[in-house]
């Protein structure tokens, strides 16, 4: 069974996510165990501090290294295992990519450390094995990327989604692209027809009709995907 860690302020903002659906659904077959750890519960002091003002002036609260590091550090000490490995969700990280979700499968154990609104102090960076973005713009912390990748990773892992074929022929899926467009019933809506290659039982032109249609998606919407699997070819 695989464990997800997350290091958060906030951890009542994962109740609902994480409580119906799929996610929901992988906890109670015990695929997954998503553990919420409070970040304050690691501060001291009398005010239980978490963030202070940045050194050197400037606006916003930083997220304190030392409550990280002991937040860290406890949830280590309660799994020898080797194979865990942390995440820090953060604006300047890598961009995260489907590739990357199947990665972090591999892993027994996830500690996922929420960035915090103005930012972190810089030596958490020290502290993690990786940084994620999920997207070039700004949200007010690391929970909502934290969901993103959760979400991400918990469908991948094996027995969670009912058809294990479900995660091969999707977008971003081992082909690297798009996937084809889908239809069902009604077969005619609004003078809106299915195309008839679906309807007509002959799979093998079906299986080079969405290939084609896949290409032709991808080649409009994101080129960049097929400049990607063309230079993989060529490597």
């Amino acid at each position: 069974m695989m464990r997800i860690s997350i290091l958060t302020l906030f951890p009542e903002m994962f109740r609902g996510p994480f409580d119906v659906s799929i996610i929901g659904r992988a906890q109670k077959k015990h695929a997954v165990d998503i553990h919420m750890v409070n970040l304050r519960d690691y501060a001291t002091g009398a005010y239980k501090s978490v963030d202070d003002h940045p050194y050197g002036g400037g606006i916003g609260m930083i997220l304190r290294v030392d409550v990280v590091d002991r937040a860290i550090s406890a949830i280590k000490k309660t799994d020898l295992s080797q194979k865990i490995h942390t995440v820090l969700l953060d604006p300047s990280g890598v961009p995260y990519k489907e590739k990357d979700a199947q990665r972090l499968t591999t892993y027994t154990h996830l500690i996922l450390v929420c960035a915090h609104y103005e930012g972190v102090d810089e030596r958490i960076r020290g502290l993690v094995d990786e940084e994620i973005s999920v997207g070039d713009y700004i949200l007010t912390g690391g929970e909502l990327p934290a969901m993103i990748v959760t979400d991400s990773i918990v469908r991948l892992i094996p027995g969670v989604l009912t058809k294990k074929e479900a995660t091969v022929d999707e977008s971003f899926g081992p082909s690297g692209i798009l996937e084809y467009p889908q239809y069902t019933r009604p077969d005619t809506y609004k003078k809106q027809k299915v195309p008839s290659i679906l309807l007509s039982g002959n799979h093998a032109e079906i299986h080079s009709w969405r290939k084609r249609e896949a290409q032709k998606r991808t080649k409009i919407r994101r080129p960049d995907l097929l400049f990607r699997e063309n230079e993989n070819h060529d490597r």
